[in-house]
C-alpha cells in the first residue's frame, strides 16, 4: 500500500509541475505583449528621434570624412612642398656644377701651338645682359694686307679695348671649332645672360636686339634666330659640301632645323653647355648645322625670330616704316651684306633705328 500511494504521489506531483510550466509560460507571453509593445513608426515621437539620431549619425559621418580629406590635403601639400625644395637644390647645385665645370674648361683651354690660352678662370667675370662676337667675314677685309688690317685692329683696339682675340686659326672649314673657343672664352669672362654671335657684314640694330631678348631672358635653355632647313649637299664639287652627308639619310635630304650662322642667340645655360662640352661636340661642314646638331638632343626652346633676318633696302625700309624695325637686315644671296663696305652705312640710313634707340631699349 505505501508503495503504490508514494508513487501515485509522485506522478500527480510531475504532472502539476508541467502544467504549472505552461501556465507560466503563457502568462509571460501576455504579460510582455503588454507591456513591451513595438513601437509605433507612425508615432510622431519616435518619427522626430530616429530622424535626429539619423541627422547626428550624418553629420558624424561628414566630420570624418572632411578630417580625412583636410589630412590628405596637409600631407599632399607637404610633399608638394618638399618636391618644390628638392628641385630648387638640384637647380642650384646644377648651376654651380656648370659654373664650375665652365672655369675648369677655360683654363684648360690651348692655343694651337700648345701655350695657355687667356686664363679667364682666375678673374671674376663681368656681368652683362648681352655678350656678343663681330665675326669678320667681308670678302673685303680678307683681301686687305694681313699689315694694314692688323695695325687697324690694334689701333681699335688700343683705344677702346673692345677686341677679345680668340687662340684660333681663321678658315672656313674652321668656322665650328672657332664657334666653340668663341662661347667657352665668353662664358669664362663674362656673366651674361644671351650671348650673340653676328657676322661683320650684316647689318644690326642694338636696341632691337636688346628689347627682343629681354622678351625671353626668363626662358632657360633658348635658341634663338632665323631657323632654316637646308639641303644636305653630297656633291664635292660645292661650297658648302657636307663630308657626312650619309648621316642625314638618303640623298636630297634636309639638314634638322637651325638658326642662319649671320646672327644667332643662345641663353647663359646653352653657352656654359658648350663651354663644358666643348672637347666632345661634333663639328659638321657648316657652323650654324654644328650648333644646331649640339642642341638637337637637348630640352630646347627654338625661338624662330624672323626680325633677324630682313633684306636690306627696300625691305627693311619698308617694315621700319610700318613700325616693325629689323633686328638685322643682310642678302641671302651673298650671305651677308653685298658689298657691305660700300652699302652698310646707307642700309643703316634708310632701315636703323635711330641714335637713341640702344638707350631706351627695354632690358
Amino acid at each position: 500500500m505505501r508503495g503504490r500511494s508514494g508513487g501515485c504521489d509522485r506522478r500527480v506531483s510531475f504532472r502539476w509541475i508541467v502544467i504549472l510550466c505552461l501556465c507560466s509560460f503563457a502568462l509571460g507571453m501576455l504579460l510582455t505583449d503588454k507591456f513591451w509593445t513595438v513601437p509605433d513608426v507612425n508615432n510622431p515621437i519616435v518619427s522626430s528621434r530616429r530622424k535626429t539620431e539619423q541627422e547626428l549619425q550624418i553629420i558624424s559621418e561628414d566630420c570624418t570624412t572632411k578630417r580625412k580629406h583636410a589630412d590628405d590635403k596637409d600631407v599632399m601639400g607637404e610633399v608638394t612642398r618638399t618636391h618644390e625644395a628638392i628641385q630648387s637644390l638640384d637647380k642650384a647645385i646644377s648651376t654651380l656644377q656648370m659654373e664650375l665645370a665652365a672655369k675648369r674648361s677655360a683654363r684648360e683651354l690651348i692655343s694651337e701651338d700648345g701655350s695657355p690660352s687667356i686664363d679667364a678662370s682666375r678673374r671674376p667675370r663681368k656681368k652683362a645682359f648681352v655678350y656678343s662676337l663681330f665675326k669678320p667675314v667681308s670678302p673685303e677685309l680678307h683681301a686687305t694686307s694681313h699689315s694694314i688690317l692688323d695695325k687697324a685692329i690694334d689701333s681699335e683696339e688700343a683705344q677702346h679695348n673692345d677686341f677679345l682675340r680668340l687662340a684660333h686659326v681663321e678658315g672656313y672649314h674652321e668656322l665650328s671649332a672657332k664657334t666653340k673657343i668663341f662661347f667657352s672664352t665668353a662664358v669664362a669672362i663674362w656673366d651674361a645672360e644671351f650671348y650673340v654671335k653676328v657676322d661683320d657684314d650684316v647689318h644690326l640694330n642694338l636696341g632691337m636686339l636688346a628689347t627682343t631678348l629681354a622678351r625671353h631672358r626668363s626662358k632657360p635653355r633658348t635658341y634663338i634666330g632665323c631657323m632654316k632647313s637646308g639641303p644636305v649637299l653630297s656633291d664635292k664639287n660645292v661650297k658648302y659640301h657636307e663630308p657626312e652627308y650619309w648621316k642625314f639619310g638618303e640623298e636630297g635630304n634636309k639638314y634638322f632645323r637651325h638658326a642662319t650662322g649671320q646672327i644667332y642667340a643662345v641663353s647663359k645655360d646653352l653657352a656654359t653647355y658648350i663651354s663644358i662640352n666643348h672637347p666632345i661636340l661634333h663639328k659638321y661642314a657648316n657652323e650654324d648645322v654644328s650648333l644646331g646638331s649640339w642642341f638637337i638632343g637637348l630640352e630646347v626652346e627654338h625661338i624662330d625670330e624672323r626680325s633677324m633676318c630682313c633684306g636690306t633696302p627696300p625691305d627693311c625700309e619698308w617694315k621700319a616704316q610700318a613700325g616693325n624695325v629689323c633686328i638685322a637686315s643682310f642678302d641671302w644671296s651673298c650671305s651677308g651684306i653685298c658689298k657691305s663696305v660700300e652699302k652698310i652705312k646707307d642700309v643703316h640710313e634708310r632701315c636703323g633705328e635711330g641714335d637713341g634707340a640702344v638707350w631706351s631699349a627695354l632690358f
